[in-house]
């Protein structure tokens, strides 16, 4: 986690809708929870950009429709700040299917990534071709 601010604006609640931005034949992901987020009382989890998630697959191949996966958070439509002072937003909300450990399923991933989730999970930087 070298090089990342500590804490990024989460613009995705529970029961958000996600792009699942790879190969594997997800189409639509529903973000279900947010792994090791310490939560407050009386608020829903949110997940932003580089976050490892689980998700509910509900428009795909019939092998990973109803299938539950973990993932992680590639892009944010809402604005994010950086350290340089920048602000970043995104077209739409994706994400990429991994195991726990940050491995991709997939061999392939569409669009860009931000630079957050690159420098945080390595293989994601590796198999992405454009870095945002």
């Amino acid at each position: 986690m070298r090089g990342i601010a500590g804490r990024q604006t989460r613009g995705l609640p529970t029961m958000a809708r996600l792009q699942v931005a790879d190969n594997t034949g997800a189409k639509i992901g529903q973000l279900i929870n947010v792994s090791k987020l310490g939560g407050t009382m009386r608020r829903y989890p949110a997940a932003g950009v580089g976050d490892l998630i689980k998700i509910s697959v509900k428009r795909g191949t019939p092998e990973t429709r109803r299938q539950m996966f973990n993932a992680v958070v590639i892009r944010q439509r809402r604005p994010f700040r950086r350290v340089d002072g920048t602000w970043v937003q995104f077209e739409d909300n994706a994400c990429v299917i991994t195991n726990e450990k940050g491995d991709v399923q997939g061999s392939d991933i569409k669009g860009p990534v931000s630079r957050e989730a690159a420098e945080r999970w390595p293989r994601i930087a590796a198999t992405a071709k454009q870095i945002v």
